[in-house]
């Protein structure tokens, strides 16, 4: 008997409770789940026992990347047949979300986790983005949105919060590639500035000042917020960004803007948030965020506190996050073509892999993403409901 096709056989019984079929390494196929198959599952070769047990994510990951498992069908949906299934050992072991290494990220670090992502070439971005090159969750007024409106119904969605005025100073920690700085000095009349860890943003970012004339309302500097000093601002946002910082670091983040931030001053926090703590999927910390950590609502919330900030707006937009990673899944394999000259296999593989999973895990509820407003102590003028958001 094949010890190793009778796990597997197990392993695939306990974890789809779904209709799919299964190809093994020795052309013997296996149906799961009872109907018609929704899925298909082929292995080339067996993956380690001992790997499958201990990180699920990572075996299977590294799996799909080197091509000893392929899947045909759709793989968001495999993603989230494997959440929904609670009676499996994931969710029994609570596997999938394993606790990685928590490693100091401290400036140096910091840059080098940034340009391992972010430093992939623009060219490669500007592929699958939108036309702005926003590369966080949109926001979508309507399903019919296209992505470019959504993303510039998000930069609009948070200025608006922000009650920025004319005259005001702004500060973008993070800023990508620039859209939000651009139009808060174009439709406010603030003073922004915009820091990044990135070379490849912090390039395009000084190209669109230039090309747009808005030398005297706009600059960008690649730095660290950390290394920030003798400024002030009336205002600061920060989208997507927190997540990098590392939980040793979610502390001094808040205190950093507690004295970056002018008294009675307001912050915007963009922030992709957990509901359970444990660090960060192990595989996506491996090969797409390393030094990545999600922090769960309750930890910013007490940060806030701590810091004698007040908290005058909490919304989540869970769905819209998901809504993002599908068009953005759907305009990588509409440009496939183009990214096979510009990357490997296992590169494009992994990175399908981390979009489709990603939008699993909004769609599933594993993964929340919440903006968080909070004053400088107390500010009375802000304004008491939300139309100025809405109107």
């Amino acid at each position: 008997m094949n010890l190793d096709k009778v796990f597997f056989q197990n392993l695939m019984k306990d974890l789809f409770s779904d209709p799919c079929e299964v190809k093994y390494w020795d052309g013997d196929v296996v149906n799961y789940g009872g109907g018609a198959a929704q899925f298909r599952i082929k292995f080339k070769e067996p993956l380690s026992k001992s790997e499958m047990i201990s990180d699920p994510s990572l075996a299977f990951g590294e799996g799909y990347m080197q091509r000893k498992i392929d899947i045909e069908g759709n793989i968001q949906q495999v993603i989230e047949f494997l959440f929904n299934n609670q009676d499996s050992f994931l969710h029994q072991k609570n596997k999938f979300v394993k606790l990685v290494n928590i490693f100091s990220n401290n400036i140096r670090k910091s840059k080098e986790n940034i340009q391992y992502h972010y430093d992939i070439g623009n060219d490669f971005y500007r592929l699958w983005l939108d036309e702005t090159m926003t590369y966080s969750c949109a926001y979508f007024k309507s399903p019919e949105d296209s992505l470019t409106l959504a993303q510039k119904n998000k930069v609009d969605h948070i200025l608006r919060k922000l009650n920025l005025q004319s005259g005001q100073t702004l500060l973008d920690i993070g800023c990508g590639w620039g859209e939000l700085i651009l139009n808060a000095a174009k439709t406010y009349q603030v003073k922004a500035l915009g820091i990044t860890l990135s070379s490849e943003q912090y390039s395009r970012v000084l190209e669109r000042i230039q090309e747009e004339s808005l030398q005297e309302l706009v600059e960008v500097q690649l730095i660290d917020y950390r290394e920030l000093k003798n400024r002030t601002f009336d205002r600061i946002v920060s989208v997507g960004m927190i997540e990098h910082v590392g939980k040793e670091n979610i502390k001094e983040y808040f205190s950093t803007v507690q004295v970056l931030l002018n008294k009675g001053g307001a912050s915007l926090l963009h922030s992709i948030t957990g509901y359970e703590e444990g660090g960060t999927n192990s595989w996506i910390n491996k090969y797409i965020f390393p030094g990545g950590y999600i922090p769960v609502i309750q930890e910013l919330v007490n940060h806030i506190a701590e810091n004698s900030f007040y908290l005058i707006d909490l919304e989540s937009m869970r769905e819209h996050y998901t809504r993002t990673l599908e068009h953005w899944a759907e305009n990588f394999e509409k440009s496939l073509a183009l990214i096979q000259t510009m990357k490997d296999e296992t590169f494009i593989r992994m990175w399908r892999l981390y979009l489709c999973s990603c939008a699993a895990s909004f769609h599933c509820g594993n993964l929340d993403l919440h903006q968080l407003l909070f004053t400088k102590g107390v500010n009375n003028l802000w304004p008491m409901t939300r139309q100025n958001i809405y109107s």
